[in-house]
């Protein structure tokens, strides 16, 4: 007898597959953090990457990849790739990669977690708001929270995948990160070393304080507006449920 003729069987494999999938991540993060300083281990990824030559690139992306589906911050990758590439491709690179990093999380997760995270969304009102919000407006929420700094990037992109935004309007909402990997990237360009990302000595001038004041001010509008956004949806939501 097949065991995946049962429907029943079939939901409790899948369920079990997902549970340890899950604890696999985890457990590969809880290990990275306490035995790696990964900070360090990213500058020195990146010195190998600066070693390859025409394959640099295609490292990078691939690396960059990696981390944000193993939910890693990507500001030292980000600025790494503007000491190797420099502004215009280190932008370029990072942007593609971080797309295409974001766009396999939000499959993975709308594939691996999309029924339990549904009915989790059906049991809390204000998650199931957010979610109505993308249905409307997918291409303008995500835009937003690309903008807005107070959402963890990659966490987001497993989040977005459970939620109604379609893929298209999700991958159109990334260019809301264009500002933030210019600035970060333009920041490691001027940093002009690897091993000096992220302390004390990296370099600096008015254009980059200047640029930063700037993505702040985007920040915080883009803050402001996705909040007003989804209070109004959320109260028109309740008006209509209560006639």
């Amino acid at each position: 007898m097949n065991i995946f003729t049962n429907t029943h069987t079939q939901r409790k494999f899948k369920k079990l597959c997902k549970f340890f999938l899950l604890f696999i991540v985890v457990i590969s993060l809880i290990i990275a953090a306490k035995y790696f300083n990964l900070p360090e281990l990213l500058k020195n990824i990146l010195i190998w990457i600066d070693t390859l030559g025409i394959w640099s690139p295609v490292a990078f992306i691939i690396i960059y990849n990696l981390a944000t589906l193993l939910l890693i911050p990507g500001l030292v990758l980000t600025m790494g790739g503007g000491v190797i590439f420099g502004v215009l491709w280190g932008a370029i690179y990072v942007f593609f990669a971080s797309t295409l990093g974001a766009t396999i999380a939000f499959i993975i997760g709308r594939y691996i977690s999309r029924d339990w995270v549904y009915q989790q969304l059906h049991q809390h009102p204000k998650f199931q708001v957010v979610d109505l919000a993308v249905v409307k407006e997918g291409f303008k929420i995500v835009f937003l929270t690309r903008l807005c700094p107070l959402f963890p990037f990659n966490l987001l992109n497993y989040a977005f995948g459970v939620m109604q935004v379609s893929l298209k309007d999700y991958i159109l909402g990334s260019l809301g990160m264009i500002p933030g990997t210019i600035m970060y990237v333009y920041i490691g360009s001027i940093a002009g070393d690897i091993t000096l990302i992220g302390t004390s000595q990296q370099p600096t001038n008015s254009t980059v304080e200047l640029t930063k004041w700037i993505i702040n001010i985007v920040g915080l509008i883009a803050t402001v507006a996705i909040t007003i956004y989804l209070t109004r949806l959320a109260k028109k939501a309740l008006e209509e449920s209560i006639n």
